[in-house]
């Protein structure tokens, strides 16, 4: 899985191409972000955790998505700019993609089917029904700002439901543990 996961091609948030693979012997947070999403304000928890990791091997990958309710509108320029002036993101971000239905990118697809089920799957997928919002079955990814944290074996070691915080025990938890494995 994990040289297949470093192999999938990528385009940076500028248009360069890419692969996870620049990232080898890194533990990677991969998180669906969308600038108009009851959850945006994470960013600044994903920067936050990223600027206190880095030099311990983390990365935070952020991906642009525009599957929910439309709530990344925006052209990876506006993206860009969204985070980098109103919550200060320095990790990579990535061009938007699908990461859900028949246009999952080759990417989310190898996330989804290494770790179908997310911890503390839940709560939100029954805050999004009681608003008559139909979510898709696991694997499915629910909603914006979920994680993945993959370890410096390119595995998936966790995924973690949207609603779940950067700073939650168990992200710091399981972004411990990978931290202390070997590439």
């Amino acid at each position: 899985m994990g040289e297949a996961i470093y192999d999938i091609p990528l385009k940076t948030i500028d248009g360069a191409p890419t692969k996870l693979s620049d990232y080898a012997g890194k533990v990677m947070l991969v998180v669906n972000v969308a600038s108009k999403c009851g959850l945006t304000p994470q960013y600044e928890g994903l920067e936050a955790l990223y600027r206190k990791r880095r030099d311990e091997g983390l990365t935070v990958l952020g991906f642009p998505a525009n599957n929910f309710r439309g709530q990344e509108p925006g052209t990876e320029a506006e993206i860009a700019e969204f985070c980098s002036t109103t919550y200060g993101v320095d990790f990579p971000m990535f061009e938007k993609i699908s990461v859900a239905g028949s246009d999952k990118h080759p990417l989310y697809d190898a996330l989804t089917k290494a770790r179908p089920q997310a911890d503390g799957d839940g709560p939100m997928r029954e805050r999004l029904k009681g608003f008559g919002i139909e979510t898709g079955d696991a694997p499915e990814v629910v909603w914006n700002f979920e994680k993945f944290l993959v370890g410096r074996d390119g595995k998936v070691a966790a995924r973690f439901a949207p609603d779940v915080a950067p700073d939650d025990p168990r992200v710091t938890a399981a972004i411990d543990k990978a931290l202390a494995q070997p590439a």
